[in-house]
């Protein structure tokens, strides 16, 4: 007969992801996720497969809710600069509030386990290009709207808002000063204007 699941496979990995993302994968045991998660081993290799299996699901189940999020602000902030700079806004504080000083779990994990991990590199240029992809066209609304007025390359732009987005995570982990990470961006933000 075979055993029947009691935990929810969802709730069990929004945990794991939320311990990998605070500890990062070398600092997280299989016993830290038994404790953690709640479930004992064998329900662990058995739904989530090893601990390498069950860090990419966690990554991708992050990378999947971060990529709806954005694109679902995006689609409620109809105002290109008054969104970008309440996206920015958002992060400042998110990251001034993170008790444990988390950063981003993808930032995280590159600087963690790239460029030794050749698993991992495919999947950050996805995330990378996916991000940018949708920071251009969130762009390219507001400049075919006739909401911005820029003549700088919108991809080049792109890519520096994605830098910006993520570099807010690295330095707020080090000293989160909310005026100075206001004013960068503020500045950042004139180029779209």
């Amino acid at each position: 007969m075979p055993r029947i699941k009691t935990f929810d496979e969802n709730e069990v990995l929004v945990k794991a992801m939320n311990l990998f993302w605070k500890q990062g994968y070398s600092a997280t045991s299989v016993q830290d996720l038994v404790s953690h998660l709640g479930i004992n081993r064998a329900s662990l290799y058995d739904t989530f497969g090893d601990k390498e299996q069950l860090f990419k699901k966690s990554f991708a189940l992050y990378r999947k809710s971060t990529m709806e999020g954005l694109i679902h602000f995006f689609g409620n902030h109809p105002n290109i600069k008054h969104g970008f700079s309440t996206l920015f806004d958002n992060a400042i504080q998110e990251s001034i509030q993170d008790k444990d000083a988390k950063g981003c779990f993808v930032v995280n994990t590159i600087t963690e386990r790239i460029p030794n991990d050749e698993s991992l590199i495919k999947v950050i240029e996805e995330n990378k290009r996916d991000f940018e992809n949708l920071f251009y066209d969130y762009l390219k609304k507001g400049k075919d709207e006739g909401q911005l007025k820029t003549e700088q390359n919108l991809k080049s732009l792109s890519s520096l808002l994605f830098m910006l987005f993520n570099g807010i995570k690295v330095v707020s982990k080090i000293n989160p000063q909310k005026q100075e990470l206001k004013n960068t961006i503020d500045i950042a933000l004139t180029l779209i204007y």
